[in-house]
């Protein structure tokens, strides 16, 4: 029997499959070596990465719903040189793409770390510009359209990698968000980081964690992912949507889909949305 091809070209950066884990779900992938062979994903993109070593929030850092889970993690990281130095190296044992998610305070860190990264044996870095969970950074980036135009055409001046721009699904018009993107020179967009949300501790009568509001994911987040999907890269089928489309126009860039990736069934009703909008996706595992 002839093997399948199943390999993918997002916009210039090459999958041999299009599995890939999303970036904080799977560390830097040797937290989950043992139980999987990282040669048979086709891209990892490592957990969160900041110039200098960042501790996180204080614990509570999770927190259980119905249908999914609260996170207020922070960002905890080791820093972009300990990457380099450490978790490159690491990961080039293994036949799979490395894609390096970066986060700032401000644009000139975003800056610095895509010069960084730029001189370095990665394969496309995900601009983060959506995180819920964190005090001065991604969810201001990321709502705000001229910001958005901002920092995504000086991060594209910055590097000649592969460029992923990873979406807020926290905004009024995320089809606005994405055009501007893709006119500004990123090579694909990420569809969708988590949502935000709040859990109540009724005994306590305060939030459950510290910083009150924190990210949602899970089976809860699909809908709303999907949703956002089909309203970027609609072409005219109305009865995917949960509401009439608006767009101006189909996105032309690659979307790339972070997860949850729960079941084969439900990974299956991701491709057929994107079969019938003829437009290429690639499928994230969130454990």
């Amino acid at each position: 029997m002839n093997k399948i091809d199943m390999s993918v070209d997002l916009n210039g950066l090459k999958l041999k499959n299009p599995v890939t884990v999303a970036s904080g779900t799977f560390g830097f992938g040797e937290e989950y070596a043992e139980f999987i062979d990282l040669n048979q994903i086709g891209a990892i993109s490592v957990k969160g990465l900041t110039l200098k070593p960042k501790e996180g929030n204080p614990p509570p850092r999770l927190y259980e719903t119905p249908m999914g889970l609260l996170n207020s993690i922070g960002l905890q990281n080791p820093g972009v040189e300990v990457f380099i130095k450490k978790y490159i190296p690491y990961l080039r044992q293994f036949d799979t793409k490395i894609i390096a998610n970066i986060n700032g305070a401000n644009l000139e860190e975003y800056m610095e770390m895509a010069r960084i990264l730029d001189k370095e044996d990665v394969d496309s870095i995900e601009l983060n510009i959506s995180c819920p969970n964190v005090k001065d950074g991604g969810l201001a980036f990321g709502t705000n359209p001229a910001v958005v135009r901002n920092i995504v055409t000086e991060i594209r001046n910055c590097t000649t990698k592969h460029l992923i721009v990873k979406l807020s699904p926290n905004v009024t018009d995320i089809k606005e968000i994405a055009l501007i993107v893709e006119e500004c020179g990123a090579d694909a967009i990420s569809l969708i980081n988590t949502v935000a949300g709040m859990a109540i501790d009724i005994e306590k009568q305060k939030a459950v964690v510290e910083r009150k509001v924190a990210g949602l994911s899970g089976p809860a987040v699909k809908p709303i992912a999907r949703e956002s999907k089909v309203e970027i890269v609609a072409t005219g089928i109305l009865l995917l949507c949960a509401k009439a489309l608006a767009v101006v126009r189909p996105i032309l860039i690659p979307v790339k889909e972070p997860g949850p990736f729960e079941t084969a069934i439900k990974s299956i009703s991701s491709i057929v949305i994107f079969k019938l909008l003829n437009k290429f996706f690639i499928i994230g595992i969130n454990f």
